[in-house]
């Protein structure tokens, strides 16, 4: 049993907040130009207060499930609160997401009131509320009718009630999991958990505090974004802007000016193809400006030159920062101090020319089930290529039964006050996953070093064997590809196989302009088929992978691909993971094929 610190529940956290930061801005919506308008603590919890009187009017007491369909934004915060406050369960939904997920959580979840984002999605949803006849309200966040939000806010507002306080032990949301292997799966994360979460994370940040504020990138219906953002910089009294798409994020760090991110490798892969893009087309004095800044950089990090670097490569480093790498931090709207990224592994190239020029990036670890966070590094204690130590009342056991590969490496188990409460409606999938002694089963391979730093070394279900018995782990693969700035997405192939082939979704643009350093002539339209833009582009994947993995890992042939991998077309999770089996199902033929034409010349 866990003692846990104030706040234990989530309607405290916001009431507690609210008073103590009564004047300070919380959240920032843009509009269509991206000019930014916020709103204040207060103004946050008048909404709340007034929503929940609203929501009793309609019928919705303690222990009802509520729902929503949106992005993030102020009433996707604000209908949470309120549900919080009444004493009931919040279960959020993406808007990108297919109607029959829509049908299978509400059924699943029990949900009788739904916020939803538009008309556009009411409509979608009055085509399966006949298959869900407990849903009874749909409200509709955008608009001004009878069941609107705007009504049921005024309705409350002339008739106040008071917020219940829930217990720790209470459940606060159900998360479904992204299903990449299967059924999305709701995980109940009582308020404790949640609490006890993002108080432990923060402890590892003294750059959280009350002038901090974030750009919000990832969604509050996955349990990272929620607990590591929205709960996390309540806490501290910060505030939140929201993102307009992710095509207009560059432009919106700008205007927001976050001191600290939230966000998945992706993100950053992006920002540091893009920031050398930049510098290679400059070129000059500039880029070499750049490149001098980095060498002097590297040294300066190198344990082994600690108290012995040279006033020269001290000058050089100062010179370039205040010069070009001070121009950069700019662009991220000149006060990020730092990053955290989880989902998966940071790219350690990626990671270091962050903290070179500034703003570090730390890899943290957890999942959905464990609210989420499990491990983070921080400025204090990082160790690149581990996911951090556990973060405070968190124990981890590695359970070396569940791996052939090393001695040291085994399933990741996470024990403490972060831990679901299990599956709902789903005991026979909790009880395959919880241990006897209140242990979770990440399912993850890894190890601990001897300072209790965490390494991420596989996915049980994701690795499979090669013809010749070898064990790949196919993510570690994608994830180093990834960075090649051509690539826009991976997949790795080959269980069962003599060796891997490597499906790349490519940037054609990029593609064509590292043919023609290589002296290839080819047509834009012919990219994708061309037998020397083949040859040249598994040269290049293998020679990147040479060195980090074993010669049976790396891949043989490759295939490029029209079709990109996206959350659309369902071969992304909402967070941006792989469905490698939709992936795999899709492209079979192709697949397949490699080894056929590989086998009979």
């Amino acid at each position: 049993m866990y003692t846990y610190e104030k706040p234990d529940n989530l309607v405290e956290l916001i009431e507690t907040r609210v008073d103590r930061f009564t004047d300070r801005p919380l959240f920032g919506t843009p509009d269509s130009e991206g000019h930014y308008s916020w709103l204040t603590y207060e103004e946050v919890g008048r909404r709340i207060d007034d929503l929940r009187a609203g929501m009793v009017q309609m019928g919705i007491s303690a222990g009802d499930t509520v729902g929503v369909i949106a992005r993030n934004r102020v009433e996707w915060a604000v209908a949470a609160f309120a549900t919080f406050g009444l004493g009931g369960r919040f279960i959020p939904m993406y808007e990108k997401e297919l109607p029959q997920i829509w049908r299978h959580i509400i059924q699943d979840g029990g949900i009788t009131t739904l916020f939803v984002a538009n008309g556009e999605i009411r409509s979608q949803i009055d085509k399966i509320q006949k298959e869900v006849p407990d849903l009874v309200h749909v409200i509709v966040m955008d608009g001004n009718g009878d069941m609107s939000m705007t009504a049921l806010e005024e309705a409350g507002r002339r008739q106040p009630v008071p917020s219940l306080r829930p217990t720790p032990r209470d459940i606060a949301v159900l998360i479904y999991t992204s299903g990449t292997t299967g059924s999305p799966k709701g995980v109940l994360l009582s308020h404790g958990n949640l609490t006890s979460n993002f108080i432990a994370g923060a402890v590892l940040f003294p750059e959280l505090y009350t002038e901090s504020r974030s750009l919000s990138i990832l969604p509050w219906a996955h349990s990272y974004g929620q607990t590591a953002e929205l709960y996390c910089f309540i806490n501290v009294g910060g505030s939140i802007g929201f993102v307009r798409d992710v095509t207009t994020i560059a432009t919106d760090i700008g205007k927001v000016s976050p001191t600290f991110l939230i966000a998945v490798p992706r993100v950053f892969n992006k920002i540091y193809d893009g920031i050398w893009a930049k510098i290679n087309d400059t070129g000059g004095l500039a880029k070499k400006m750049f490149v001098m800044g980095l060498e002097s950089a590297a040294i300066l990090r190198d344990p082994a030159n600690q108290g012995s670097t040279s006033f020269l490569t001290r000058l050089k480093y100062k010179l370039v920062d205040r010069v070009v790498f001070s121009k950069i931090r700019q662009q991220f709207g000149g006060r990020l101090n730092a990053a955290l990224t989880a989902s998966a592994m940071m790219n350690q190239k990626v990671a270091q020319f962050f903290t070179d020029i500034g703003i570090p990036v730390y890899d943290a670890y957890g999942l959905t089930e464990t609210s989420p966070a499990v491990t983070m590094n921080n400025r204090e204690a990082n160790r690149p290529g581990s996911v951090g130590r556990p973060i405070k009342d968190v124990r981890i056991v590695i359970d070396k039964t569940r791996s052939d590969r090393t001695p040291e490496e085994g399933e990741v188990l996470v024990y403490g006050p972060n831990v679901m409460q299990g599956y709902h409606n789903n005991p026979e999938g909790t009880q395959r996953v919880m241990t006897d002694d209140g242990g979770f089963r990440t399912g993850d391979l890894g190890r601990l070093d001897e300072e209790g730093y965490l390494f991420i070394t596989g996915r049980i279900k994701e690795q499979y064997k090669l013809e010749n018995g070898k064990y790949v782990f196919p993510t570690a693969l994608e994830e180093e590809i990834q960075i090649l700035p051509w690539v826009e997405n991976v997949l790795i192939y080959g269980e069962g196989h003599s060796h891997n082939v490597c499906l790349v979704v490519p940037d054609t643009d990029k593609l064509l302009a590292l043919s023609e350093t290589h002296g290839l002539r080819v047509s834009p339209g012919g990219v994708l088929e061309d037998a020397g833009v083949h040859a040249m582009a598994s040269e290049a994947i293998a020679d990147h992978l040479k060195g980090k993995f074993k010669g049976y890992e790396i891949p043989r042939n490759i295939i490029l691909a029209a079709e990109s991998f996206s959350v659309d077309n369902g071969m992304l999770t909402q967070t941006l993971k792989l469905r490698r089996r939709k992936v795999i199902n899709h492209f079979s033929d192709r697949l397949e094929s490699v080894y056929q034409v590989a086998s009979f010349p």
